[in-house]
This record gives structure tokens, sequence and C-alpha cells, in this order.
């Protein structure tokens, strides 16, 4: 009776080992593809084949500072959660960022969003934006000139402004204002052209009506 049941333990470790072995070598144990209905995670990473990261999508915990060609430059410091996008070189080129929490004073702060796109090695130069807390109230498009290596200047912004106006603004080169295009919250129009020191030096506005 001992002879037996060592062999039927020894039939039953082989037959075992075998199914194990097929499970492995035709990925059965782990799905190419698999399927979830829900997965809780605090950051999810998408890269190339190669490992170049291209994707970040993670809370703000997690989400990481700017990357430059694979290497984080500079420390997180933002207070916001969101997806970042990076180009052939693992360098940041844009992304969507989200936020807004109360301070211990009951403050709303760091409330909004922003959608932006870089241009290659160098700053933005297209962000949908909208703030709305303690310090900044406003939503609109910037579209910016940016420079490797260099300065960045704001060249439109159309949105609206802490004051309630709705704005267009075109600046020049150096980002200095020389056309803006208004209608106050009151829903007075006015068009007033700048010179490069900012100062108006002609201006349309309605003549008021008797």
């Amino acid at each position: 009776m001992a002879g037996i049941g060592q062999r039927f333990v020894l039939i039953y470790a082989l037959v075992l080992t075998g199914v194990v072995t097929m499970m492995v070598l035709t990925g059965a144990a782990t799905p190419k593809n698999p399927t979830f209905d829900e997965i809780t995670v605090q950051r999810i990473n998408v890269v190339e084949p190669d490992g170049t990261l291209r994707m970040v999508i993670a809370d703000h915990a997690k989400l990481p500072g700017v990357i430059v060609r694979g290497k984080e430059q500079l420390p997180a410091d933002r207070p916001q959660a969101g997806m970042l996008f990076y180009n052939d070189e693992a360098s940041e080129n844009g992304g969507l960022i989200f936020g807004g929490h109360r301070n211990a004073k009951g403050e709303v702060v760091d409330s909004g969003g922003s959608l932006s796109f870089d241009k290659y090695d160098a700053n933005q130069i297209v962000q949908l934006a909208g703030v709305d807390d303690k310090e900044d109230r406003f939503s609109g498009v910037i579209v910016s000139d940016s420079v490797a290596a260099g300065a960045t200047h704001r060249r439109i912004w159309v949105g609206r402004g802490d004051n309630g106006a709705a704005v267009v603004q075109l600046m020049d080169a150096q980002g200095r204002k020389r056309i803006s295009m208004e209608v106050a919250a009151d829903g007075t129009p006015r068009l007033s052209f700048l010179d490069a020191a900012g100062k108006i030096v002609n201006e349309i506005v309605p003549e008021k009506s008797e």
C-alpha cells in the first residue's frame, strides 16, 4: 500500500508540473489583453516598446516634475492631478491638469484646469485655461511664441478677465499689448490701439445715445 501511495504522489506531481509548464509556455497564466471592469491606481505610465515614456496619468501625489529626455529636471511641485504628454525623446510637450482645494483659512486655491501643447524643445505655444480661485478668475485661450532656451511671449489672448470683460488682445513679438478689443461687464464695447510703451494712441468707443 505504501508503494502505491508513493507512486500516486509521484504521478500527481508530474501531471501538475506538466500543466503549469504548459500554462507558462502558452501564456495562459498571463493573458496579453486582460479586461477589467474597474481599476484603481495612483499612476499609469504609457511607454513605447523600448521603454520610452510617452504619457503619464497620475494623481497629485504621483504627478512628476518636468521631465526632459527621460530625466526629471525639476521636483514635482504641481498642485494638480492630470495627464502629461511626452515626445519621442521622453521630453514633456503638453498636458491636461486640473485641481482645486481649500487652504487652512477655507479659501479656494489652485482651482481650475489647463490643456496645453508645447513647441518642440521649448515652452507652451497653445493653452486652454480656466481658473477661478481666491487669486485669479479668468478663462480663455492663449497663443504664444516660444524659443528653445529663450523667452516665451504671449501673442494672443481670447477670454474673460477678473473684471468680467470679454477680451481679445493682440501682442507684438516681445509680448507687448498693441490691440485690445473688449466688451465690459456692463456691455460697453471698446477698441484700443497701444504703442510699444503700453500707452493708448487711439481708441474707438461707440457714442452714447442721448
